[in-house]
Order: C-alpha cells, then structure tokens, then sequence
C-alpha cells in the first residue's frame, strides 16, 4: 500500500536473484520493484518490494507520474515477501522494532512539517 498521497516520481523494476528475503544482501541481489512517491509538500518516501526465495514474482500497478492516495495498492509479491520503506530522516517513526505491522492499517512514521536540514 502506498504510504502517502502523491505522485509517482520514480518507478523501477529490478531482476535479479531468489535470496531469502531476512538475507542482508536481499535488497540488493534479489528481484525488486522500487517506487519513489513524492508528497505535495515536496518530501519524498522510498518503497522497496523485494521478492524471496519461494515468492519469485512481483506484481506493480504504478507508472510514473501517477497520482496516489495514500493506502492506494502499489503492486503485490506473490506468497508474500519483503517491502522497505525509507523515510525522511526527521520523520517521528510510529512503530518500534519487531513489531508486527499490517499494510493499509498501520501508521508508521509522520512526515514532519519542518524542512529537512
């Protein structure tokens, strides 16, 4: 699910291997779709969908400069896998480590008023 409101400013699809998606090096080598949405106020969130070891195909709806809302379906990986969500980094994070997170439903992160220094 799209994590904000905005448009699509960057959009690719990468190849790659079948790692096991908890493997360090999963984000770099395995098959991934990466997005970029850009809110209206100009801060910018990274999406990354990165297929694992028996998910082996990932399925993206968004084009670039498409306009989103946020909770929008960005794609899906089959059998499910692995998504990276990188944040601006005065983002106030919501949630705290292992905790478990359902796409749609729960807040992650607010995106700050203040400029990013």
């Amino acid at each position: 699910r799209a994590p904000i409101g905005g448009k699509v400013a960057y959009q690719r699809y990468h190849p790659g291997q079948y790692l096991v998606a908890f493997h360090p090096k999963a984000s770099e080598l395995n098959e991934r779709n990466t997005v970029v949405l850009e809110h209206a106020h100009g801060q910018q969130i990274l999406v990354r969908q990165i297929a694992g070891l028996l998910a082996r195909r990932i399925r993206y709806f968004l084009q670039l400069e498409q306009a989103v809302k946020a909770g929008d379906e960005l794609g899906f990986i089959k059998f499910g896998s692995r998504c990276d969500v990188f944040l601006p980094l005065n983002s106030p994070i919501n949630v705290h480590l292992d905790q478990r997170v359902t796409g749609g439903e729960t807040v992650l992160a607010y995106l700050s008023d203040k400029p990013q220094q």
